[in-house]
């Protein structure tokens, strides 16, 4: 599914502020793919398909550092 992208880095259509709830809940979702990712990098790489593993684990950490992001975003709001 495509959606709508207005501005830079918008990945909505519409406006929709920042809540502890739901961005507990993107977080949570952002763990489980990154798990899921990593066990088929890890599979990848024991069957020696090193362009798969490769690009698996570059999803990994990308997954990874939006999770960090998420964080401190949600740290920063909870402080407000």
């Amino acid at each position: 599914m495509v959606l709508a992208r207005r501005g830079r880095n918008r990945c909505h259509d519409r406006s929709m502020s920042a809540r502890p709830a739901e961005l507990s809940s993107i977080a949570t979702a952002l763990d489980d793919l990154c798990r899921r990712v990593t066990a088929h990098a890890d599979a990848a790489d024991v069957d020696k398909d090193e362009g798969t593993a490769r690009e698996l684990f570059a999803i990994e950490r990308a997954l990874t550092t939006a999770n960090r992001r998420l964080a401190r975003l949600s740290a920063a709001l909870s402080r407000r």
